[in-house]
């Protein structure tokens, strides 16, 4: 099994989960007491939040690729960034190194298309819902995406303030509900968890429509790599 390198701590919640996954996949597929073989690189995310607010992606673009580099040439046999927002910049890493780069909206694109989904709901953090470089993936895959049409600011709102930070409240669980139910009643036959921090609020058991976590379905991919 090739070492997995996993650029995280954006936010460092949802590099746990991953974590897990990685770990509770590995196990499933070799079975015994065998664990994924995982380098992880934690990121402050304090500084690389500045560059998102400031519109520094290519800063940003450039110091992920800096740590995707040092985590190939510490055995890294393929590389996952943990975290949908940053994928901006997934052309930057991907080209600083000369293993794979498991992008996050392939293994999530798989699974809808598998299910026969073709018009989805993407939530996710402002940049991920406004900005193109995530839909365009899901488009040239064949699907069709919908964004929320009204309360980004307060669905950004909630990652930020809230879920980067663990904290989990019914009222924002709510307010997801509804946005979902929105992108329902414009035809979303089911919705993308699109920041790797929305599984704490939203899962089938609350979602009136089926949902795809970013999360699982990323770090299960990142799995299947590595045993290939």
């Amino acid at each position: 099994m090739k070492t997995i390198g996993l650029i995280g701590g954006m936010s460092w919640e949802s590099t746990a989960h991953y974590y897990a996954i990685l770990n509770r996949e590995t196990a499933s597929a070799l079975g015994g007491l065998h664990s994924a073989p995982v380098i992880v690189h934690s990121v402050d995310f304090a500084p690389i939040e500045a560059m998102q607010r400031a519109g520094n992606w290519v800063g940003a673009g450039q110091e992920l690729a800096r740590i995707a580099q040092s985590l190939e040439a510490q055995g890294a046999g393929l590389v996952g960034l943990a975290t949908n927002t940053m994928h901006i910049c997934a052309p930057e890493i991907a080209a600083a190194l000369t293993v794979p780069f498991i992008h996050i909206a392939d293994p999530t694109a798989d699974a809808l298309l598998a299910d026969g989904v073709r018009r989805v709901g993407l939530l996710g953090t402002r940049f991920t819902m406004e900005k193109r470089f995530y839909i365009e993936v899901l488009e040239h895959r064949g699907l069709d995406v919908l964004v929320p049409d009204v309360g980004i600011t307060n669905l950004n709102g909630i990652i930020y303030e809230e879920l980067v930070k663990g904290i989990v409240r019914d009222e924002s669980r709510r307010t997801y509900i509804d946005a979902i139910g929105r992108l329902e009643a414009r035809g979303a036959e089911a919705v993308i968890l699109g920041c790797t921090e929305i599984g704490m609020l939203i899962d089938d058991s609350v979602s009136p429509i089926p949902t795809y976590d970013t999360t699982e379905l990323h770090a299960k991919a990142l799995v299947a790599a590595a045993l290939r």
